[in-house]
């Protein structure tokens, strides 16, 4: 009984750390869509499609750490192979969800390239991000 209520906890804050990551992602993705695309985009969608790249992203990030250990230095991180192939791909599953599932209001999809360039908006701001706070 004791396993089963780790595992339900578990997964609950991996779906509550998620969907508060997802939100900050989706405000930026729903702006960037909204301006390139010149047409309003839905951002129940939109928060969807983060949300589900959200939690994709804890999965890996999680798997990393157990790997490496907590005392993992990212910055070194960020110079391997690896890593970097993983980011790729990630940006590739983002550009993915983001264009399969966020439509416009005039039901058409968004363009390839606005879910690049959402998606590689929102790289550059977490990129940011970490790098202030850990260098």
């Amino acid at each position: 009984m004791n396993t089963f209520l780790v595992l339900l906890s578990s997964l609950l804050w991996w779906v509550l750390y998620s969907s508060i990551g997802a939100l900050f992602l989706a405000i930026i993705a729903w702006a960037v869509l909204r301006w390139i695309e010149r047409s309003p985009v839905v951002f129940n969608r939109t928060y969807l499609a983060c949300l589900l790249w959200m939690l994709l992203d804890v999965i890996v990030g999680g798997a990393v750490l157990m790997k490496h250990g907590a005392q993992v230095d990212p910055l070194a991180l960020l110079r391997t192979a690896g890593w970097r192939a993983a980011i790729v791909l990630n940006m590739l599953i983002g550009a993915v969800l983001l264009r399969r599932l966020v439509p416009r209001i005039d039901a058409r999809r968004i363009k390839p390239t606005s879910a690049c360039l959402a998606v590689a908006v929102i790289m550059l701001v977490v990129f940011g991000a970490v790098t202030s706070l850990v260098g």
